[in-house]
């Protein structure tokens, strides 16, 4: 499953991060997202309701988006995580327990490493790919010169990540990105505003697959 699961990502690059965004406001969110072409879609559980969020989501997406867990960051939170249906576990840091837990249950664990490391560290307990994090703070150039020894490992920037850099970061080698706040915008959702979400969504999608 996670072969598949990281091949799609491969296709996608964009995991669409909701985080701390008021509880009644996350299913029109999800839905915004979904209508702006968005499958990859991480519900971290630092946000209230969040274990709801991702049960509902998936039943709701089914055929349509890859649900998973963000912010994972020990075995307790990644049970939890399983149990309400995540597809895939995302964390910001590297514990092994939690890569093991998700290899057993099939499920891809995707964790946060910075160092070449942490990045070998976690590829041989079993991640089918990590999370390359700060990206803001660490540079694209960063990205860049781990990738070229290790590049047998698939990696997702996230930190950082905007309209206008997406392109740069890509090309650097990563297979996707991961995007908190520039693309799920908190006033837009605060304010309501679903569907300047929904194109803000497009303009993202467009912009990996290359449109104009």
């Amino acid at each position: 499953m996670s072969t598949n699961l990281l091949e799609t990502l491969s296709r996608e690059k964009i995991v669409a991060i909701i985080r701390g965004i008021e509880a009644d406001k996350g299913d029109a969110t999800a839905q915004a997202l979904a209508d702006g072409g968005i499958v990859f879609l991480e519900v971290t559980l630092n946000t209230d309701g969040a274990l709801g969020m991702i049960s509902r989501f998936r039943e709701k997406y089914e055929d349509r988006m890859r649900i998973g867990a963000g912010t994972v960051l020990d075995l307790g939170q990644a049970k939890e995580a399983v149990a309400a249906g995540a597809e895939y576990i995302i964390s910001p840091n590297l514990d092994e327990e939690v890569i093991y837990y998700g290899v057993e249950q099939g499920v891809a664990v995707w964790p946060g490493t910075m160092t070449p490391s942490e990045i070998v560290r976690a590829y041989k307990a079993g991640a089918s790919a990590v999370k390359v994090f700060p990206m803001g703070a660490l540079g694209v150039n960063y990205l860049k010169e781990v990738r070229a020894p290790l590049d047998h490992i698939p990696m997702i920037g996230t930190g950082g990540v905007n309209l206008s850099n997406i392109r740069t970061v890509l090309e650097a080698g990563a297979i996707a990105v991961g995007l908190g706040g520039n693309l799920v915008d908190k006033k837009l959702v605060k304010e309501g505003k679903f569907d300047e979400l929904t194109k803000l969504a497009q303009a993202f999608v467009s912009e990996v697959k290359g449109d104009k």
